[in-house]
């Protein structure tokens, strides 16, 4: 702001003779901001005018002119509009109100503050200043003192300057020692010139009197200076006694740093041997553990982990430069060696033996039960070992193996150290585990799906009693059934001919509904909820036999193994499955240079673990799906869900499991077999065929549909494959809906529309009843088209009761239609009042209702009696008989006014027939 009060000032205002005493950057208030300046200015010529001028700054250069001016003298009121609070916004009163808003609220308060002053010196308090603080204005330049008229501006008005109030003083007190000093004001100027001279002289002559004073002084500081030289001389004899002296502590200083450094070495030596002592050095304690500890006791295992533990930091600690050149370092790591070695052999023999224990232990126990269990199962019909094999059939688990692993995990620690010292023989062990492992794991689980596969073909003695009571031409199905359970314990049979058991003793109706789910095994009339509910059960059993088994078995070998940790290692397996392919002839490298580049985590190395032990899950759980699939199709909804739901489940525990990926593998198979199931269905509708002699009714695939439909929401509640049960109901139900109109169409005995109407009814009913909300479309449609064909029904039925009475109005509609006049009609000749009461004549009360009750007889007859559409059917033809009736005499009255011709019954007797009609019946 400065620099630009100086520009003003120069360029404006000094050309004209004014004087810029202050100054505020401002914009009109209330419109887009044009930001100018307003100027507080005097003349410097007499007399002196006060002005308010708006500069502004030229649009097309860098430099400022004069827009307005305003004499102070016309300004009337300042209005600062908030005393109490800061605002830049005031206004100004001249001939008119100009409102301003500043760019601060200091320069606003600093304007407003020279514009006071220059009232309160040039107008005499005439303008009123308004809302603006006390405070401000006392802070003003009070009267009487010599200070600028303008804010923070130190230059006179003028070059006349006031005099103060010491100087007047000092002027009238001279004044009143001269009498004449108004009257003869030049002899009092003269007096004032004598006396400054006598003044003047008596300074030079007391200047002239301190010349001795100074030589005096000089003489003083001569003195000052040969003590000086004194001084220093003595200080320079005192400077060479110091040196001296510090020559000597130099010497002394030499020789105690001389001892200092004897005395460090001699700590650094000391700390090395100290080093080698406490790092290098094994106890006899721990050696006598490595090699003689018992690794049978938990007391020795301790003591072994201990020694072992206290060996690897002997072996891996970290020598400074130069220690591997001592005589001592090297017999010690000789010795570290040895006992590593030594040690290592002894734990991997010992942990072969275990293993070698435990398995022979686990084979004997199973081989006492299953053997004898597998030996029942290959004589069924002719034998009495059914209470035998029931009792072992009765109960379906896998045994477990947690005191192996709990014998196992006491060397984990161990096999830690064996891993991070001696790689080949920790990659030894880990073969020989999983080489006995699967070898213990692959009986067990296939005689345990042996079992399963017999629960789910029902080889108990309920089911013997079955077949024991089949006829003989039946015989080829035992010899079906004894052959699921030959010596190999797979199921090689067909259950194909099974669809014949219970055939002869189902119903009609039964049947019908059957040939939906009949998909060249079993037929769902075979098969009972509680036939499935076992089976359910049974699968169920299997996979949480499974999932523990495989979840223990992998927790283990993360926790014996040591491999939770992110490092690649070389898999047990790789080296095992080279052997082979190769044989024994070519020497056997190491596993991390053979596979250092296949493996990325020990995630790999444990799940190429569980591959190679549980190698023959997948396999026994496709054998046992097909089996499921083949005893009813419908097990694949069971199988799907349950599926699904365990796959879910290892995949929330660990995405990548052994488990996780088989199930997701075993999963895309029992989804195939759910499509496959799908499919079958849809080819059954198609390949429906209905009988020409008798009335078609609900068809079967329809009631097949609404089977499925109940059984799969029951199945498929709160599952997670629900999106898969969607996609199949619109599939069924899009070929249900061809289909039935396929058949409506080939119908001969039964209408097509009675066909249509009766079964989107009864679709219509099933989705309305289960509430399935992904075919909510589908619903709506079933009633549109049962409403449909229900009309059409009725419209092409009623004709038949009034067959003359309906021509003759179709012709009358059709000379309207052509252009004729409602009231001409009467007078076409075949369509005049004459032949009109001919015709009313031939459908007396009497007629109509016989009409209508051959009519009820030929719906009945239409009709099948498990919709129970008859009355609704009926109902429907009462209102459109009506609404016929209505229309006819509304044709009357418009085409025969004034001929009085009427029906000869009433709405009431065409009400009163339907209801005896019904009622009669």
């Amino acid at each position: 702001m400065t620099a630009i009060k100086h520009a003003l000032q120069r360029d404006i205002f000094t050309p004209n003779d004014e004087r810029l005493l202050g100054i505020v950057n401002v914009c009109k208030a209330g419109k887009k901001k044009k930001n100018c300046f307003l100027c507080a200015t005097v003349t410097t010529e007499r007399p002196v005018q006060v002005k308010v001028v708006k500069v502004k700054k030229s649009d097309k250069g860098d430099f400022y002119k004069r827009q307005q001016t305003w004499e102070l003298r016309d300004l009337t009121e300042v209005d600062a509009k908030d005393a109490s609070k800061e605002n830049p916004e005031f206004d100004l009163y001249f001939e008119k109100v100009y409102r301003w808003v500043a760019s601060s609220t200091a320069e606003k308060n600093s304007f407003i503050s020279c514009i006071w002053k220059l009232n309160q010196r040039y107008l005499r308090k005439k303008v009123e200043f308004v809302n603006v603080s006390s405070q401000l204005l006392e802070e003003s330049v009070p009267s009487g003192e010599s200070q600028s008229v303008a804010g923070g501006d130190e230059d006179a008005l003028d070059e006349y300057q006031e005099l103060s109030t010491r100087e007047e003083q000092d002027i009238e007190s001279m004044m009143e020692t001269c009498e004449y000093a108004i009257s003869n004001a030049e002899a009092f100027t003269e007096q004032l010139s004598r006396e400054l001279q006598v003044l003047d002289g008596a300074n030079i002559q007391s200047i002239m009197a301190s010349e001795k004073q100074v030589n005096i002084l000089m003489q003083l500081l001569d003195e000052a200076l040969a003590e000086v030289d004194t001084i220093e001389g003595k200080l320079s004899s005192y400077e060479e006694m110091l040196q001296s002296v510090k020559d000597q502590m130099d010497q002394i200083s030499q020789s105690n740093r001389l001892i200092q450094i004897s005395n460090t070495n001699n700590g650094k030596l000391l700390d090395e041997i100290q080093f080698l002592v406490n790092y290098m050095d094994l106890s006899k304690g721990h050696i006598r553990a490595l090699l003689e500890g018992d690794l049978s006791s938990p007391k020795g295992i301790e003591a072994c982990i201990n020694a072992s533990e206290a060996l690897l930091q002997c072996i891996n600690v970290a020598l400074r430069p130069g220690h591997d050149k001592l005589t001592a370092v090297k017999q010690q790591r000789e010795l570290f060696s040895e006992l590593r070695d030594k040690f290592a052999r002894r734990l991997t023999n010992h942990l072969n033996n275990v293993f070698i224990h435990q398995f022979n232990y686990f084979s004997h126990f199973k081989m006492t039960i299953p053997q004898f269990y597998r030996s029942s199962c290959l004589s069924l019909p002719g034998h009495d070992q059914s209470s035998t094999l029931s009792q072992h059939a009765a109960e379906l688990t896998l045994p477990k193996h947690n005191p192996l692993h709990r014998d196992l995990l006491r060397y984990a620690k161990l096999m830690e150290w064996l891993k991070n010292t001696q790689r080949e023989m920790y990659e030894g062990l880990s073969r020989t585990y999983v080489d006995y492992m699967s070898r213990l794991y692959e009986r067990e689980i296939k005689e345990f799906f042996e079992v399963a596969k017999i629960k789910m073909a029902g080889t108990t003695k309920e089911a013997k009693g079955k077949f024991a009571t089949l006829p003989r031409k039946e015989s080829a199905l035992k010899q079906e059934t004894e052959s699921l359970h030959g010596s190999s314990g797979k199921l090689t049979g067909s259950t194909s001919s099974l669809n014949k058991l219970n055939v002869q003793g189902s119903n009609s109706r039964r049947s019908q509904s059957s040939s939906l789910l009949d998909m060249g095994n079993m037929s769902a009339s075979d098969l009972d909820v509680a036939d499935r509910t076992k089976f359910d059960k049974i699968f169920e059993q299997v996979l949480s036999e499974l999932e523990p088994l495989c979840l223990a078995e992998q927790d283990f070998i993360s926790k014996f193994f040591k491999l939770q940790q992110h490092v690649v290692v070389a898999p047990p397996l790789a080296q095992m499955e080279m052997e082979e392919v190769d044989g024994n002839a070519l020497p056997r490298m190491p596993p991390y240079m053979e596979h250092r580049h296949s493996l990325s985590s020990d995630k790999d190395t444990v799940r190429l673990m569980m591959n190679k032990i549980f190698q023959s899950i997948e396999t026994e759980l496709n054998s046992l799906i097909a089996l499921g699939d083949k005893i009813d199709s419908f097990n694949s909804l069971y199988m799907l869900v349950k599926m699904s739901h365990h796959v879910w489940t290892a995949e929330n525990v660990d995405p990548a499991s052994y488990l996780s990926t088989t199930l997701g593998n075993v999963l895309v198979t029992v989804k195939r077999n759910f499509d496959k199931c799908i499919s079958g269905q849809i080819r059954q509708m198609e390949e429906v065929k209905i009988s020409k002699k008798s009335k078609v009714g609900i068809l079967s695939f329809v009631t097949g549909f609404e089977e499925f439909a109940e059984l799969a929401e029951t199945i498929f509640r709160n599952a997670e494959r629900r999106g898969d049960l969607d996609k199949a109901y619109v599939k069924l139900i899009r070929a249900v809906f061809m289909n039935v109109e396929k058949v409506a169409s080939e119908s001969q005995k039964t209408p097509r529309d009675v066909v249509m109407m009766e079964n989107f009814h009864h679709i219509f009913s099933t989705l309305s009843r289960l509430k399935i909300s992904c075919l909510d479309a589908e619903r709506r449609e079933a009633k549109q088209k049962y409403t449909d064909h229900l009309q059409s029904y009725v419209i092409n039925s009623l004709g038949q009761p009034l067959e003359k009475l309906n021509h003759f109005f179709e012709g009358v509609e059709a000379r309207v239609a052509q252009g004729v006049r409602e009231e001409e009609v009467s007078y076409h000749l075949a369509f005049n009042k004459q032949e009109l009461r001919k015709v009313i004549k031939e459908y007396p009360g009497k007629e109509v209702k016989k009409g209508l009750d051959n009519l009820y007889k030929k719906v009945d007859k239409h009709l099948c009696e498990e919709e129970s559409l008859l009355q609704v059917v009926w109902h429907s033809m009462q209102d459109e008989f009506i609404r016929q009736y209505k229309h006819f005499e509304d044709l009357i009255g418009r085409c025969y006014p004034g001929s009085g011709i009427t029906m000869e019954f009433t709405i009431q007797d065409m009400l009163e027939y339907f209801s005896s009609i019904a009622q009669s019946h």
